[in-house]
């Protein structure tokens, strides 16, 4: 019996939690937080800083978000009210579970898994997501001056963009990799010898490799070979867990993904609801993953498919999945990262 795994902020719900809790918490929270993950891709995908991975972002920025008084209490609350669900994935997931293991590898923060378990009735020992404490730190008045006049420095930059076809720091404008380089000493030196930068050094965010560690511990645990696992992902937390699968021919499925999600696996599938998710599952479920290179969908709202290898073809479906990716998630939340 295979296994099934599903990134959960794209493929099971529709929120970016660390953005929008940013934005109710930090002043300027929104821009703040898109200006950090930014720096988190340029860290991960560019310059490939050696023990960083993609999704650090939400460990980065923890301690602004205690800076403006966020709380365990906080987190878990907002989160259990701005759940919103992808249409038809909560069944979906539900009768899934009923035919084979199915598990949730998530960057974000654990009390947004709890909400999530408990609205849709998935059980909590099958999820992987991030552990965070953020009543451990009191920051006194010395450290949180400090603390505001890095966010007002980062806020006067102007806004990151990091041009698709950057591959090394030096592919970059001068004045951006300065920004970058200030940014780099202002957490890893600054804010990384703070008493809040414990966050910085003791939190492992659930994203990159630590995706693909978690795909690796389900199949020994359940002694199934990746061969037969499924990971289900969208944006760039998800590509080692999707490169994984596809070189252990298991089956790699970008869903309503952004470039990264796409360049690292096998099929792709686009839609507005989880309908065409759950026939991908079903059919791997039923029939093994020959039966997708057969699978053809394309209809008004839903599509599925082999991800072309050739640049133009690739490069017309990533503009069509990020488009699809901005409709159903919002401008915002589907440009991130």
């Amino acid at each position: 019996m295979p296994f099934l795994a599903f990134d959960c902020e794209g493929p099971i719900t529709l929120n970016d939690n660390a953005f929008e809790f940013a934005s109710a918490i930090i002043p300027q929270g929104g821009r703040f937080f898109k200006q950090v993950s930014r720096f988190d891709d340029y860290l991960a995908d560019i310059k490939k800083r050696e023990n960083y991975k993609a999704g650090d972002t939400l460990k980065l920025i923890l301690p602004f978000l205690k800076l403006f008084g966020a709380t365990n209490k906080a987190l878990e609350e907002f989160s259990e009210r701005t759940l919103i669900l992808l249409p038809k994935m909560d069944e979906i997931l539900r009768s899934l579970l009923k035919i084979a293991p199915v598990y949730i590898i998530s960057t974000s923060y654990r009390p947004y898994l709890v909400a999530l378990c408990k609205r849709i009735g998935f059980p909590m020992e099958n999820v992987f997501c991030t552990e965070v404490d953020l009543d451990r730190v009191k920051i006194s008045q010395a450290e949180a001056k400090i603390l505001t006049e890095i966010y007002e420095r980062i806020l006067s930059f102007p806004d990151i963009e990091l041009p698709s076809s950057a591959k090394a720091p030096q592919d970059l404008p001068k004045s951006l990799r300065d920004i970058l380089d200030e940014m780099e000493y202002l957490f890893f030196e600054k804010v990384w010898n703070l008493d809040s930068g414990v966050f910085l050094r003791e939190v492992n965010p659930i994203g990159g490799r630590e995706k693909a560690k978690a795909c690796e511990e389900i199949s020994k645990e359940l002694s199934i070979p990746l061969s037969e696992g499924f990971y289900c992902g969208d944006s760039i937390t998800d590509t080692e867990a999707l490169s994984l699968l596809r070189k252990a021919k298991g089956v790699s499925l970008s869903f309503n993904g952004n470039r990264y999600a796409l360049r690292s696996a096998e099929f792709y599938a686009l839609g507005y609801d989880g309908e065409v998710v759950g026939e991908v599952a079903l059919s791997f479920l039923n029939e093994g993953k020959d039966a997708l290179y057969k699978l053809k969908v394309k209809e008004d709202k839903k599509e599925f498919g082999l991800i072309p290898r050739e640049e133009k073809p690739l490069s017309d479906l990533i503009s069509r999945s990020e488009e699809t990716r901005k409709r159903v998630r919002g401008i915002l939340i589907g440009e991130l990262g």
